[in-house]
């Protein structure tokens, strides 16, 4: 079996570029990225202690590139993502996929090209940047597919939409495989985490108390008087933000903000007040609050690295908790602590870029069949994909 070599361009924290070091066995031969990620870039530069060369192609005039098999990447996917209010087709984060396409394709010319980005990629919003990214592909003698999932099926506890994308080198397009693994629960995960002597990364993210939060002092005052944080985690059967339990509760935030002003927390009686009259008259808030952990949550991103509580103490996540969640190694140190804890949401968990490293690895030793189309959508919460033989309408393979 021959030993193939890969690059990362734009790696981030690492989740990705250390899946494709589990795959292939190696570290990559070479890092490439901008100025603008050199902050994200340089925890996984410290992981590997400097050891990996790393260019900084805005940088450089000229650059003299090993050849290598594959190239991974995780551009920046707020353009699209549905957790940015900013996103659109036409937003210019999206510019960062169309150049790191056409510098890797043209410069480096590797047998596959892959990235992650926002699940919109693969959605009717996406179109236009597919598109562009179709027409890079064709000018530098590759098809492109898009592979759509969940992390859940890939083992995580977190329910939360990926899209992936592929740049083949030729005319053909291999299937890559399905994926349907049983997923660890998010408190049994939160519990398997080893705490090792001296790990700098034993402490909690949030140093503050779940039960410190004014509404969930309501809770266990007014609702379940007395009850402990691990037998309400218990009451449970998923993940449920404080202000959602209070809510299914049946209780009413005119009287929530009552009690708030009886306890002195006039500020959070305002709120509750204001929260009632938006919810009243059909409005929504937002409830980024304290999270029980119960089989499996959303997406690991926002709130819930500083908010998610731990199943059976009362205390939020420790920063290494945070990373295996993630599935980062247990020896990976955030630089900077709790600053940088929203670089470990800013990733691909590394289970999840392993199947489809895994999958890369697998076409590159000619084990997949392939098609002879220019672009193809795979779906692997439906198990089916959809291709167009000759260069052609986009619109039919996308939802």
């Amino acid at each position: 079996m021959k030993d193939y070599t890969y690059a990362s361009i734009v790696p981030l924290i690492g989740g990705e570029t250390i899946a494709m070091q589990k795959v292939f066995g190696r570290r990559p031969e070479y890092m490439m990225s901008y100025t603008p990620f050199k902050a994200n870039d340089s925890q996984l530069l410290h992981y590997y202690n400097h050891e990996v060369p790393y260019h900084l192609l805005d940088e450089k005039n000229s650059l003299s590139l090993k050849r290598v098999d594959v190239v991974n990447s995780v551009c920046p996917c707020a353009g699209l993502s549905s957790l940015s209010v900013s996103s659109s087709s036409s937003s210019a984060t999206n510019d960062w996929m169309i150049e790191t396409a056409k510098y890797v394709l043209k410069e480096v010319a590797p047998q596959v090209f892959w990235g992650e980005n926002a699940p919109r990629l693969a959605s009717k919003m996406g179109e236009p940047v597919v598109k562009r990214l179709r027409k890079v592909a064709a000018e530098n003698g590759y098809t492109l597919s898009l592979y759509k999932t969940k992390s859940i099926l890939h083992g995580l506890s977190q329910v939360r939409d990926r899209s992936f994308y592929f740049f083949w080198k030729g005319d053909r397009i291999p299937v890559l495989p399905y994926y349907f693994r049983d997923y660890t629960r998010i408190e049994d995960a939160i519990r398997g985490v080893v705490h090792a002597e001296g790990d700098p990364m034993n402490v909690p993210a949030n140093p503050d108390t779940p039960t410190n939060n004014p509404y969930y002092r309501y809770i266990i005052s007014e609702i379940h008087p007395g009850i402990s944080h691990v037998d309400l985690v218990k009451s449970i059967s998923l993940s449920l933000n404080v202000m959602d339990y209070i809510e299914r509760a049946g209780v009413k935030y005119d009287k929530v903000a009552k009690w708030m002003r009886e306890n002195g927390l006039d500020k959070v009686a305002d709120r509750c007040e204001e929260v009632h009259r938006k919810l009243e008259s059909g409005g929504n808030v937002m409830r980024k609050l304290v999270v029980l952990p119960k089989d499996y949550i959303g997406a690991f991103v926002g709130h819930h690295p500083t908010q998610l509580s731990h199943p059976d103490v009362d205390r939020f996540l420790t920063i290494r908790e945070c990373l295996e969640i993630m599935k980062m190694p247990s020896d990976f140190v955030l630089q900077g602590g709790r600053k940088n804890i929203n670089m470990i949401c800013q990733n691909v968990p590394v289970t999840t870029a392993m199947d489809m490293a895994t999958g890369i690895m697998q076409y590159l030793n000619g084990e997949l069949d392939t098609v002879r189309s220019d672009f193809m959508v795979q779906d692997n919460k439906k198990k089916e994909h959809e291709l167009e033989p000759v260069r052609g309408s986009l619109s039919s393979f996308i939802e």
